[in-house]
């Protein structure tokens, strides 16, 4: 058995994982890269393995940096299953064709405007290609055994990251091989906990927050602080959030603030059709998180929809107090971009982070307190207050990483970690090596390595 890194290595995107066994080949996760341009580039280049020699795709779960790049596999040639969870596969038909139409939107701006190098700027697939390759997907149950590829048999386990989110066991009868993709909290306010495994003879885990603990403090209490403090000065607070995940978590928060009165009654909008439609599922997935049905309904009703893109541009031209929660998380583009030229010029207004930011993305560099961002070919000037929330994190840290990795009945041969920065990911390291006294290494870029 072998295995390649084909992505999520010095780098929290583009998770894919190649696994060759016997005459079959088998891709873990399928994602698009984000971030620096150098990352984004490889979404161009072709993979190493053409893709109509891919028998099947395993996905751990729906977010673009694991499920986005398959559309684009498809137009390549790709024919085989792709198997995942049922929430998994419902959140995939939400955002692919929602990837799709991001990226056909960005070329017509692009090229009506002018600003790209390109001529004519494309997009890396489109709606149409993503909807095409929908059918090729075979949802499975958590916690029973299938066959992904002859004579490899494949286990879905509940991950705790976001609806759907699965860690993946392989097993050939020799060999066992274990992918985390992403790891849940213990505690997440909405989400269940991640499950505990027994281990298996490989190893990738992920080390988004390797390198640190999420802050001890109140999330609720920080969101409240911030909420009313922009709306004392008549300002709009503007929150990037996943469409799927994130967003929900700050709307279960909004709704809780509401309820016990620690909020201003002011507007509150989800700017993000497809966060409207992935909030739904909550309703469809109960026994996955922990909200009641009247929390669940509250979480739904906290926020006005805004669905249409002329009642979106129209929200850019309000002004305050109002919340909007917009996608996409990284403000790497969608609909919050807009959001940000309209309103971070602005002292009174508060740009507001909860979720981890990719080197190289917009968001990124708001956080990192640079004085403007470049959107649609213009420098935008970052007035706003800059505020972040680092306990709504559905990203494990390091310690409750470690704590999952203690309950495993035997180490592994080897672990190798995977997705997060080149700090985090060694950070990680050193603490498996040194706590766990466990083999583990952080792979490169196209690194092959035998299971034996």
């Amino acid at each position: 058995m072998q295995l390649q890194f084909l992505g999520a290595t010095g780098t929290v995107t583009g998770s894919k994982y190649l696994l060759r066994h016997g005459d079959s080949t088998l891709l873990v996760d399928c994602g698009l890269f984000q971030g620096f341009k150098q990352l984004r580039l490889r979404n161009w280049e072709p993979l190493p393995v053409a893709a109509s020699a891919i028998d099947a795709i395993v996905l751990t779960h729906a977010h673009i940096d694991h499920s986005g790049y398959v559309p684009m596999l498809a137009r390549q040639g790709f024919r085989g299953k792709i198997y995942c969870t049922s929430a998994t596969h419902e959140l995939c038909k939400i955002l692919l064709p929602d990837s799709g139409h991001l990226q056909e939107e960005e070329a017509e701006y692009a090229n009506r405007h002018g600003f790209s190098k390109h001529q004519p700027a494309l997009p890396l697939y489109t709606r149409e290609d993503a909807e095409r390759c929908l059918h090729l997907f075979a949802p499975r149950p958590f916690s029973e055994d299938f066959e992904a590829l002859p004579g490899l048999i494949a286990r879905l386990e509940p991950s705790g990251h976001m609806l759907g989110s699965a860690f993946v066991r392989l097993d050939d009868g020799q060999r066992s091989v274990l992918f985390s993709g992403d790891i849940g909290r213990p505690n997440d306010p909405v989400l269940r906990p991640p499950v505990q495994l027994d281990g298996a003879d490989y190893l990738l885990v992920e080390s988004t927050y390797g390198d640190r603990r999420h802050e001890p403090s109140d999330a609720l209490e920080v969101l409240a602080t911030v909420i009313n403090r922009t709306a004392a000065r008549a300002g709009v607070v503007v929150i990037p959030a996943f469409a799927v995940g994130r967003a929900q978590s700050l709307l279960y928060a909004i709704y809780q603030l509401k309820q016990e009165g620690r909020i201003h009654n002011l507007p509150v909008y989800l700017d993000s059709p497809m966060a409207t439609d992935a909030t739904r599922l909550y309703h469809a997935h109960r026994a996955e998180h922990r909200l009641s049905p009247e929390e669940c309904e509250g979480m739904c009703h906290a926020a006005t929809i805004v669905n249409k893109a002329t009642d979106s541009m129209a929200l850019s031209a309000r002004r305050g107090p109002m919340v909007i929660i917009s996608a996409s998380g990284m403000a790497t583009g969608g609909r919050v971009v807009h959001h940000l030229k309209a309103f971070a010029p602005d002292r009174r207004n508060t740009i507001l982070f909860a979720g981890y930011q990719a080197g190289g993305t917009r968001g990124a560099a708001i956080v990192g307190g640079a004085p403007s961002v470049r959107i649609h070919g213009q420098d935008v000037p970052i007035r706003a207050e800059v505020a972040s929330i680092d306990n709504l994190s559905a990203h494990a840290d390091a310690e409750e990483i470690l704590a999952w990795l203690r309950g495993f009945k035997q180490p592994p041969q080897r672990t190798f970690v995977t997705h997060g920065e080149p700090s985090a990911a060694d950070a990680l390291r050193a603490k498996i090596e040194h706590q766990l006294a466990w083999p583990v290494a952080v792979p490169e870029y196209l690194q092959t390595v035998e299971l034996a």
